[in-house]
């Protein structure tokens, strides 16, 4: 009777081995990326292009033999999801590392989940300065701060002769943080702001506002908003009779700017990044593969997702997979990276120091890049 105990005992013992061994060369088999992002509301081609980096990666032989997988969750532009996907990805101990979140007032208080989680969040498009300043050593972006875009910015429009410009911003800490951005570059360059203001409720107010705007010589209005705000905005202006240019950051670098504000829309002048028509081999390729998988020139998002997801793959290829804090250091380590954006660097706060930004001018419905 002991000995038919012990070989059940065994055969138990031996069956519990191989079920874990199962379960954990199953775990073993992909590797995850979170993704956060409002696929529904502001894609832009954001998702081909995360998709397309991965195809490649997968196709190429994966990550250290492995095929890389992304886990999507639609946060939909709005904080409660935000933060409830933050938390789901920081308690899923399968994901290595997160893209995300486009809105810097989500990706803002999301960042404290990840870094308290160790989990790496690289975000491709929160340009709010606040959000490298806390000294996380798990949060990136691959994009430029705004304080960048809006030096640069500052320095095209002083040269153009702008001498008077009006800034209209969102009240909230992406909109306040972008126009204060722009105000200080705007006054280092001898550009005043003559007014700011938040809020309107009709055409007709613009309408008395631009009256008043005139006695300073206005020159142009920034805008410190997200679509589709800020081309309903640009909309509404070109009803109230305001023919001056607007300038704006890259939350306008959209297709919807000229589908919502129309003729009206034509002169603004965008900060950005990505030029696909620069003669660089990493563009000319990334352009002609997308192209060919989905007949479309890429944006900026294709370009920021893919190089996103291609930066991530580096880091975690040289991380130890067991251990996901350790994506951070590899990330760092990896120096300076070329992608198809351009040269990627990040400093100690996680900031991308790579010199990238674009600017464009909307002409008959598209853009026209200004510092090819």
């Amino acid at each position: 009777m002991l000995m038919k105990m012990g070989r059940i005992i065994v055969l138990c013992s031996v069956s519990f081995l191989l079920l874990i061994g199962c379960t954990r060369l199953e775990e073993q088999q992909e590797i995850v990326i979170g993704v956060a992002w409002p696929f529904k509301t502001d894609n832009n081609l954001f998702n081909e292009g995360i998709d397309l980096a991965v195809q490649e990666i997968n196709r190429n032989g994966g990550i250290r033999g492995r095929e890389l997988r992304l886990l999507k969750e639609d946060d939909g532009g709005e904080l409660v999801k935000g933060m409830a996907i933050a938390e789901s990805f920081a308690e899923n101990k399968t994901i290595q590392a997160v893209i995300g979140h486009s809105n810097s007032f989500i990706t803002i208080p999301a960042s404290t989940i990840y870094d308290q989680a160790g989990l790496v969040m690289l975000s491709p498009a929160s340009t709010a300065p606040d959000l490298t300043k806390n000294g996380f050593k798990h949060v990136f972006r691959n994009i430029p701060s705004d304080d960048e875009i809006t030096r640069q910015l500052a320095l095209y429009l002083a040269k153009q002769g702008y001498r008077r410009m009006v800034i209209y911003y969102s009240d909230d800490s992406s909109g306040t943080g972008l126009a204060n951005s722009f105000e200080d570059h705007a006054r280092s360059q001898g550009i005043t702001i003559v007014d700011r203001f938040d809020y309107y409720t009709s055409p007709g107010d613009l309408r008395i506002l631009h009256n008043r705007w005139k006695a300073y010589g206005l020159d142009g209005i920034f805008i410190a908003k997200i679509m589709p705000e800020g081309g309903q905005f640009i909309l509404d202006a070109g009803k109230a009779g305001i023919k001056v240019p607007f300038v704006a950051g890259d939350a306008l670098d959209s297709p919807m700017l000229s589908e919502i504000a129309g003729n009206s829309a034509e002169g603004t002048i965008i900060g950005s990044v990505f030029n696909p028509y620069l003669d660089r081999p990493e563009v000319k390729k990334f352009v002609t593969d997308f192209q060919e998988v989905y007949q479309e020139i890429p944006s900026a998002n294709a370009a920021l997702g893919y190089d996103a997801v291609k930066l991530l793959a580096a880091a975690i290829e040289k991380s130890d997979l067991n251990i996901r804090s350790s994506v951070a250091k590899e990330l760092m380590n990896l120096g300076t990276w070329t992608g198809v954006v351009g040269l990627h660097e990040f400093d100690k706060k996680g900031d991308d120091v790579g010199n990238f930004v674009v600017l464009k001018k909307l002409q008959a419905g598209k853009f026209e890049y200004l510092n090819k």
